[in-house]
C-alpha cells in the first residue's frame, strides 16, 4: 500500500508544472525529416518548369508554402521563372556552404524527436509535423510552422562568422548581437520555440508592461518543459556572460524597474526597452542583455509554478498574468 501511494505521488509530481524532468522514453514519436533544399538546388535551370513540377509532386504540402509564402512568387506563372533562376543562382554558394556544414542531420532528427516526446507528454494530442529543411533569402525566419510541416531555414544557421552575415545589407537586418545566434546549437531551440508559440501564442500585445513581462515569461517557461536539457543561454538567446550578469544582478534589475518604471505602463517605448531585441538594455550596463523583461517574467513564472506544484503546465499558462505576478511574490535579492 505504501509503495502504491509513493508511486502515485511520484506520478502526480511528474505531471505538475513545478516538477522536474518527466520520463518520456516510452513515448513514440515517428519524426520524418526531408531535405527540400537539396532537391531544389538540383534543379536544371534550363528546364525549370519540368523541375518545378517534379518538386511539387515530391513536396505537395510544402511546395506552395515555400514559393508562395516564403519566396512570395507564383511558380505556376512563367513570369516567375527568371526570379526563381536568380534565387537559385545567387544562393547557390550559400547552399554549398550549408551542405558542407549540415551534410548529416541525424543529430537534428534525434534532438527534435526528443523535444516532441516532451510536447506529447504535456499535450498528447499535439500533431507532430514533418520536418523539412530549406534554404531561402536571408530575411526568412529560421523556423516556420505550418499545419503539416516544421520548416527549418538553414540560411539562418550558417555559423556566426559566415561571410554573408557581415555584408552591410544583411548586417543592418541582423546586427552582430543577433547573428551570433545563427549557428548549429540554436536550431532545435528555434524550432521548439515555434512549437511553443503555436501551443501558447503571444497574448501580450496591448497589455501593461508587467503583464507583457509575465506573458513573455510563460513562453520561455513552456520551452523549459519541451527542452529540459538545453542550456538557458540557448533558450534565451543570451550569451553566457549576459546570463551570468542577469543572474548576479536579478535583485538590482527588479529594483531598478520598481523605482524607475510604472509597471502598468502601456507606452510602446517602455515596452520596447524591456521586451525588445537590443545589444543591451537601456539604463543598464552594456554587459546586460536586451529583452531583460522576458527573463524577469520567466523567473516570475518559475517562482509561481514552484509555489503551486499541484498546477499542471496548462493551468499555469491559463493563470492570468497579474495573478502570476502577485502570486509569485517576486522579491529577488
Amino acid at each position: 500500500m505504501v509503495r502504491i501511494l509513493l508511486f502515485s505521488m511520484m506520478m502526480l509530481l511528474a505531471s505538475c508544472g513545478g516538477s522536474g524532468k518527466p520520463d518520456v522514453s516510452k513515448i513514440k514519436v515517428d519524426l520524418q525529416l526531408q531535405r527540400f533544399e537539396q532537391d531544389l538546388f538540383r534543379l536544371d535551370t534550363n528546364h525549370i518548369g519540368e523541375g518545378l513540377a517534379h518538386l511539387r509532386n515530391a513536396y505537395p504540402d510544402f511546395y506552395p508554402t515555400y514559393f508562395q509564402q516564403i519566396l512570395q512568387v507564383n511558380p505556376a506563372d512563367p513570369a516567375s521563372e527568371p526570379i526563381i533562376r536568380s534565387i537559385l543562382s545567387g544562393y547557390r554558394p550559400v547552399n554549398d556552404t550549408l551542405q558542407q556544414k549540415y551534410r548529416d542531420l541525424d543529430w537534428l532528427k534525434k534532438d527534435l524527436a526528443d523535444g516532441f516526446r516532451y510536447v506529447k507528454y504535456y499535450y498528447p494530442d499535439y500533431f507532430v509535423p514533418r520536418v523539412v529543411t530549406f534554404v531561402a533569402t536571408f530575411d526568412v525566419p529560421g523556423a516556420i510552422l505550418t499545419p503539416q510541416y516544421l520548416g527549418i531555414g538553414l540560411q539562418q544557421f550558417a555559423g556566426k562568422h559566415f561571410s554573408a552575415y557581415q555584408l552591410d545589407e544583411i548586417a543592418q537586418m541582423y546586427p552582430a548581437y543577433i547573428s551570433r545566434r545563427f549557428d548549429k546549437e540554436y536550431i532545435t531551440a528555434n524550432a521548439m520555440k515555434a512549437v511553443a508559440d503555436d501551443i501558447y501564442p503571444d497574448q501580450s500585445v496591448g497589455r501593461p508592461l508587467i503583464e507583457q513581462i509575465v506573458e513573455k515569461g510563460k513562453q520561455w517557461w513552456l520551452l523549459d518543459h519541451f527542452l529540459p536539457d538545453a542550456p538557458d543561454s540557448v533558450k534565451t538567446g543570451f550569451s553566457g556572460n549576459q546570463l551570468r550578469w542577469a543572474t548576479e544582478n536579478e535583485g538590482n534589475i527588479w529594483g531598478y524597474l520598481l523605482k524607475n518604471e510604472n509597471l502598468y505602463s502601456i507606452e510602446p517605448a517602455t515596452i520596447q526597452t524591456y521586451l525588445g531585441e537590443a545589444p543591451f538594455t537601456q539604463g543598464f550596463p552594456e554587459s546586460s542583455p536586451g529583452n531583460i523583461g522576458q527573463w524577469i517574467g520567466w523567473r516570475m513564472v518559475q517562482k509561481y509554478a514552484a509555489a503551486n506544484p499541484k498546477l499542471t503546465v496548462q493551468q499555469v499558462l491559463a493563470t492570468p498574468a497579474k495573478t502570476v505576478f502577485e502570486g509569485s511574490r517576486y522579491k529577488p535579492k
